[in-house]
């Protein structure tokens, strides 16, 4: 018999103590043993959850049980789940995580801590959900150079693009439909303000290259300056718009963001809808590979969750290693170099013509001028940008363009 806690019962938590329950046999036979769920942490006694017997409100009463060998940290935000997942590895207990806030500010010392007692930590359902990606790179991909990760890991937000886009709904109404659909929070901000998806790409970056870069050092924009009339255009263009957060090399130099993207209707990133998510992942040898599923919600998050917690007693868990970054990852944002949407105003198109002679012009209506930059840096298209503000040019919207 195998036996496992789980700290919080919030919905990840009952979804995966309903995974553990709903496929008990499946498991034991994947295990080679039964697994059994001994204790569930919470602040709340729940006497109307099915897990009420479970229930303990200490966690010194799991860190003190040594036939608990695994703990599914479930909690969320950085405190107590740090101090937790510490006492818990500690104590030579094995921890899975889908908390990415966690992960992402402290994941270097976390696998160092779990290696030290020769435990494990796994995360995979800290990124994508259901998507297995993290344990792929690790194994699967392990003979290849990453040189770039482009992904939609955020539901919320691809939702909201995506009726912009099929539906004509304006960001405000897109975002109130989310919210009444249970796909977006009261208060949204980490989402729509790219948040969450700055998190998933350090996670991401730090598995493929081994370095974990502070969250608060990547460029992160968000979509609420989205408009439906900028969506509009780049249809017609025949492209898409997706938060996407960003690994990329260029020049020897790694770039990681979080943006808004203008995505050509031919990248298979283009038609993943709703709240599902996708991640390309391109290598040197295996070329790109594409991961696609359901990014978030209770049964897809704790399928990953089971999925670690089977790999650690099984004994198959990937082994990670991270350093923190010295300051040489993320390269300087400024370098980075791509096209642009632009969408002006107050100015003519000859004088746009002048700083962008090889600019792409789109079909608008009314008096704003919508185009596509050359490949320019970051750098460059603020000095031109300035330029033609001395003009008389105002700016309405921009969006970066993957290519």
């Amino acid at each position: 018999m195998k036996y496992i806690a789980i700290l919080g019962l919030g919905v990840v938590g009952s979804g995966t103590a309903d995974l553990f329950y709903a496929n008990k046999k499946e498991i034991a036979a994947r295990v080679g043993d039964e697994v059994q769920l001994k204790y569930v942490l919470d602040i709340r006694d729940l006497p109307e959850s099915p897990y009420a017997d479970k229930i303990v409100h200490d966690i010194e009463v799991i860190i003190g049980d040594p036939e608990v060998s695994v703990v599914a940290e479930v909690i969320g935000g950085l405190h107590p789940a740090y101090e937790f997942t510490c006492r818990c590895l500690a104590a030579g207990k094995s921890v899975v995580s889908s908390n990415k806030e966690l992960v992402a500010t402290y994941g270097a010392e976390l696998l160092g801590l779990a290696e030290e007692h020769g435990v494990q930590y796994l995360f995979e359902a800290s990124t994508g959900g259901a998507i297995p990606v993290l344990a792929p790179i690790t194994r699967d991909l392990a003979g290849n150079r990453v040189q770039g990760i482009s992904g939609i890991l955020n539901g919320t937000t691809n939702y909201i693009l995506t009726r912009m886009f099929r539906a004509g709904a304006t960001f405000e109404a897109a975002l109130t439909e989310a919210q009444e659909k249970g796909y977006a929070e009261r208060n949204p901000a980490a989402d729509i303000e790219g948040i969450d998806a700055c998190r998933k790409i350090c996670i991401l970056t730090a598995t493929a290259t081994g370095t974990l870069i502070d969250p608060a050092a990547v460029h992160t924009e968000g979509i609420t300056a989205i408009r439906q009339s900028d969506v509009q255009v780049a249809a017609q263009a025949g492209y898409t718009v997706k938060l996407l957060g960003r690994m990329v090399e260029q020049s020897g130099a790694t770039f990681v963001m979080v943006a808004p993207f203008l995505v050509p209707a031919a990248s298979p990133l283009a038609s993943i809808e709703d709240v599902f998510n996708g991640v390309l992942v391109k290598t040197d040898f295996a070329g790109e590979v594409l991961f696609y599923g359901r990014g978030a919600g209770a049964h897809p998050t704790a399928s990953a969750v089971a999925a670690d917690v089977i790999s650690v007693l099984r004994g198959d868990a990937p082994r990670r290693r991270w350093s923190k970054s010295d300051g040489g990852v993320p390269a300087d944002f400024a370098l980075f170099t791509c096209r642009h949407y632009v969408s002006l105003c107050g100015v003519e198109k000859s004088a746009v013509g002048v700083v962008w002679s090889e600019a792409e012009l789109l079909p608008t209506e009314g008096e704003e001028i919508a185009l596509l930059t050359p490949m320019i840096s970051e750098r460059e298209f603020e000095d031109e940008l300035a330029r033609l503000g001395a003009s008389g040019a105002r700016l309405q919207a921009h969006i970066r363009v993957l290519d």
